[in-house]
């Protein structure tokens, strides 16, 4: 098969030919029809997470036809239209078996810890547990999305951050998953500010929903923050950092209001990864602050409902598609300044 190969970390990676995937006994093959470029692929590619071995194929967004199953397998069959999360749960530990398999502690990755997504073909563990079927209607480049960013934020705003009707929630850094998050947001009645320095992401993030958005300029995280406050009525009842550094983090924690809830999406990594927040604030107003982590397969079917109602379209957040051999500028790109969507491989 075809597929986009890391052979050193922040180089420049390649399109060649590698041998086809092995079907894992309890798992599948799939076709890849659609997968999505995001900011993690950038961070496995520069060698920000251990888990990754080279040579290495990124990509963990994935939808795409069942062409191979492993004789384990009970539920699916070759043929089969298919996206999954992004964490692969083993669906057999404590923590799988109390529905938290988004966090399980035997968890596989694609695009981490094993081969992924940018290529013609991908092998995918623990099939009965982690595969979802995609509704008919659901486009394969929608449904890429899925995987990763937009189940992320769905979960992120609904459980987490416990989103209502007539909430105020703001939105640090709007790419993939910020959008996603103001989205989701703004169809649950929420006033949503999203924050983004770049013209484009704030224009997509108004087109997702976003009732006001702020360019952060050179303001520190505490400027930033009271003009959140200011924005908010007197601060946000959820903060959502959804790029990911100790700016946009702290200020996010100070655009609270009092009993406030931070959910932390976007990936705080190596020299980021011990951030300080205000724990003053944290402790005398109560405030919460959380870490989020996909979403089970099990709690699809929510989502799904609410796109194929209309509440939700992530189709509308997909800025462009590139094949294959586009890939590797795809993903370079996403070093910098947000362009306004999503960008989907189409290999």
């Amino acid at each position: 098969m075809r597929a986009l190969v890391v052979d050193e970390f922040g180089v420049f990676p390649q399109v060649r030919d590698v041998p086809d995937p092995v079907c894992p006994p309890d798992g599948v093959v799939v076709r890849v029809a659609a997968t999505g470029v995001c900011r993690s692929d950038w961070h496995a590619w520069q060698g920000h997470d251990d888990d990754v071995r080279l040579p290495h194929v990124p990509g963990h967004e994935l939808a795409g036809t069942v062409v191979e199953v492993g004789p384990d397998v009970r539920g699916w069959r070759a043929g089969d239209v298919v996206t999954v999360p992004f964490v692969m749960a083993c669906g057999a530990c404590a923590t799988c078996r109390a529905g938290d398999q988004q966090v399980c502690p035997h968890q596989t990755q694609p695009g981490f810890t094993q081969w992924g997504s940018f290529a013609e073909l991908v092998a995918l563990d623990h099939a009965d547990t982690n595969l979802v079927r995609v509704p008919d209607g659901l486009s394969p480049v929608a449904a890429a999305a899925l995987g990763c960013r937009f189940a992320t934020a769905y979960r992120a705003v609904t459980v987490h951050a416990a989103v209502r009707a007539g909430h105020e929630v703001a939105v640090l850094g709007c790419g993939g998953v910020g959008l996603s998050a103001v989205m989701v947001a703004a169809a649950a009645g929420a006033h949503v500010v999203a924050v983004d320095p770049s013209p484009a992401a704030r224009a997509a993030a108004r087109d997702a929903g976003a009732h006001v958005v702020l360019d952060p300029g050179d303001d520190d995280p505490a400027a930033l923050a009271a003009r959140v406050v200011d924005a908010t009525a007197g601060g946000a009842h959820a903060s959502l950092d959804a790029l990911g550094s100790p700016a946009t983090a702290q200020a996010g924690v100070l655009a609270l209001r009092r009993r406030g809830r931070h959910v932390q999406v976007g990936l705080l990594l190596r020299d980021d990864a011990w951030t300080a927040l205000p724990m003053d604030r944290v402790v005398a107003w109560e405030l919460s602050v959380h870490g989020s982590h996909g979403m089970a397969a099990h709690e699809y079917p929510a989502m799904l409902a609410a796109i194929a109602d209309g509440r939700l379209a992530p189709s509308t957040l997909v800025g462009r598609t590139v094949g294959l051999d586009d890939a590797a500028d795809a993903l370079a790109g996403l070093a910098l300044p947000g362009a306004g969507g999503m960008t989907v491989v189409v290999p």
